[in-house]
């Protein structure tokens, strides 16, 4: 299975009859954060303060940070429709999910990222709640 890729390029698989974008700081964001905590992997949530399909914002929530896994505080995940997704980095070059990943997913929104290392704007694939590559655009 081919990832698929976080491009600023115009070929997108759509999610939901929708195409999803995110905003280059809140990639930079989450770049940051993925440094921040290697070798351990960091987790997050993905929010859309837009009703545009626009990934904008990085909600933290108290979490626990390992190594080879992450947890977060999902009963301190406000009910609110701006939670589009998660993201989480992988301190190895493997940006495919897990198992464990895979059963996250479903739980926490549609779109997912994973960030792998060195966590540079190559390294991040992005999924569906299913699982399968999806592509996001990268916004100024």
């Amino acid at each position: 299975m081919n990832a698929a890729r976080v491009f600023k390029d115009s070929n997108f698989i759509l999610l939901s009859g929708v195409l999803m974008k995110i905003k280059q700081g809140t990639l930079e964001d989450i770049m940051r954060a993925a440094r921040n905590v290697y070798p351990k992997e960091f987790i997050a949530f993905l929010g859309s303060t837009q009703k545009n399909s626009v990934i904008d914002e990085l909600v933290m929530l108290p979490s626990t940070f390992g190594e080879g896994f992450s947890s977060i505080r999902m009963d301190l995940l406000p009910i609110d429709k701006s939670i589009v997704g998660s993201v989480h980095s992988h301190p190895s070059p493997n940006a495919f999910p897990s198992r464990a990943d895979k059963s996250f997913f479903p739980k926490t929104g549609e779109i997912h990222l994973i960030i792998a290392y060195p966590f540079n704007i190559s390294s991040i694939a992005a999924f569906n709640a299913k699982g399968k590559p999806v592509r996001v655009e990268v916004v100024e």
